[in-house]
């Protein structure tokens, strides 16, 4: 293994790692999101993304059993207590700061799927590319769910927002763009 696919390797372990860790703060938080909820559909939307976190965070950990690593037992332990505590302050903060909250994380999430994404394929694990960009779709359709609430909100519509990801289908295309640019197989 060359120095750059080394530290491409490297690279990749530790932003899965924070991914793996970030799943589970994600889905307490969640869990307690969708039990505040009162709106029958926003409780069932939640909750699918809950579940739609423990689904990457079980992904992830493969991918990291793969590369013959695994989690961040600090990381854990932080992530653990972070979700329980945002899932419990969501019963007391109202239904706007966890929506805003949630998509604002939703947003960066994507962009490190994305990351992971070139870091596979820069360390030789093609294998891993195709189901981080799916990862890095999901937390697109999140963060779509999740703006939309806010600026549906009568206080939540006069907030500064965070920065709008590209269109969904950017995501592949920039990545394929680029594996065209380097020309690289896909």
């Amino acid at each position: 293994m060359t120095i750059p696919e080394a530290e491409s390797r490297q690279n990749l372990i530790a932003l899965l790692q924070l991914a793996y860790s970030g799943e589970l703060a994600a889905a307490f938080a969640y869990r307690g999101h969708w039990k505040s909820v009162r709106n029958a559909d926003e409780k069932i939307a939640i909750q699918n993304i809950e579940n739609d976190e423990w689904r990457h965070r079980k992904l992830v950990g493969e991918m990291l059993a793969g590369l013959e690593s695994g989690p961040s037992l600090r990381r854990e332990k932080r992530a653990n207590m972070i979700g329980r505590t945002l899932g419990g302050l969501c019963h007391l903060t109202g239904w706007l700061a966890p929506m805003y909250g949630a998509g604002r994380l939703e947003s960066r999430n994507i962009r490190e799927y994305e990351t992971a994404a070139r870091y596979a394929r820069e360390c030789g694990r093609g294998d891993l590319v195709d189901c981080l960009l799916e990862m890095a779709e999901v937390e697109w359709d999140h963060e779509s769910y999740f703006r939309a609430r806010v600026q549906e909100h009568f206080i939540g519509c006069r907030l500064p927002m965070w920065p709008q990801p590209p269109a969904k289908e950017s995501i592949r295309l920039s990545f394929e763009r680029e594996l065209r640019e380097l020309s690289i197989p896909a």
